[in-house]
């Protein structure tokens, strides 16, 4: 209750000595107009922040893999169902359609369809003749794919990459929500 209380009266101070300092020094003197005065617009209510550590509610139940394709964003999710690992990702020119998926195959260190070397690969499905799978590049990049090549890496940070690697084995879940 102290607590709140210092708080009100700290936001009460804080006001009073803004309100003094924007005073005219003579009451009945005009008040100043800025130049460029800020227009106030109706937005409408604001949006809540969604919890980016927050697994998204479609994504089964589970120790899975979830990658959200609109959120660029990777979960790794315990059999508890908490999220013990996010990250952001950058998506290839290819995308796997939302669905269940099973982690195929894996490679330590191989030469991507890009020419970069990658790491900890984590592949899980095929689209259009297209491997799709997990990787981070060796040198640490996370370049925007050329749209103009059919490529399936879904890039990552080397530490993200790590992570990855040691949680989805051959047979692991992915999931892939939109």
């Amino acid at each position: 209750m102290a607590g709140l209380t210092a708080a009100a009266v700290a936001a009460v101070a804080f006001l009073a000595y803004q309100a003094s300092a924007n005073a005219p020094a003579d009451v009945s003197a005009k008040p100043r107009t800025p130049s460029a005065a800020p227009s106030a617009t109706a937005t409408g209510p604001a949006k809540p922040v969604r919890d980016p550590l927050a697994v998204p509610g479609n994504s089964g139940t589970g120790a899975r893999v979830v990658y959200a394709l609109s959120e660029r964003r990777v979960w790794l999710v315990d059999e508890k169902n908490q999220a013990t690992h996010t990250f952001s990702v950058m998506p290839s020119t290819v995308h796997p359609a939302p669905g269940a998926y099973r982690v195929t195959s894996r490679s330590g260190v191989v030469k991507g369809s890009d020419g970069v070397r990658i790491e900890h690969v984590v592949r899980f499905t095929t689209v259009e003749d297209v491997t799709i799978g997990f990787s981070a590049a060796v040198d640490g990049s996370l370049p925007t794919p050329d749209p103009a090549r059919k490529t399936g890496g879904i890039r990552m940070k080397r530490a993200d990459g790590d992570a990855l690697w040691t949680f989805a084995t051959i047979g692991a879940k992915v999931i892939v929500v939109g």
